[in-house]
């Protein structure tokens, strides 16, 4: 099964250590050699992105940065696993070395495989 993680949160304004990315970079090492990890990303701070929105037909963009949210993504992965549960314990293993915030977990649909209901995604 893939999964889709996305990292949430509060923007520092600074970027990592030497030590952070030092961790961060033997952690995805890790995993890619694991292949439990697939692709990762880190974004870049919201000031240079945007959020656009389809709303009744008409579309706003709006310039970062965004104050407004608590949080803001961080960056993406995506993970291999056997079920939820296993992806779960890679994004616990990815937060001790991240530090304080969260990720939405999210599997992604295969085209070959059936949509799963709210009970079959329960680990």
């Amino acid at each position: 099964m893939r999964f889709l993680s996305m990292y949430k949160s509060m923007e520092r304004g600074v970027p990592p250590t030497q030590e952070e990315m030092a961790r961060m970079g033997k952690l995805v090492e890790e995993g890619m050699k694991a292949g439990s990890l697939l692709a990762v990303e880190g974004c870049m701070p919201s000031a240079t992105g945007a959020r656009v929105r389809l709303s009744n037909g008409k579309v706003t963009v709006t310039d970062g940065p965004f104050s407004e949210s608590k949080e803001v993504v961080g960056g993406l992965a995506i993970l291999q696993a056997k079920s939820k549960a296993e992806a779960v314990e890679l994004l616990k293993e990815f937060l001790y070395v991240a530090g304080d915030g969260e990720c939405e977990l999210r599997q992604l649909y295969d085209a070959d495989q059936s949509m799963p209901g709210p009970s079959a995604t329960k680990s």
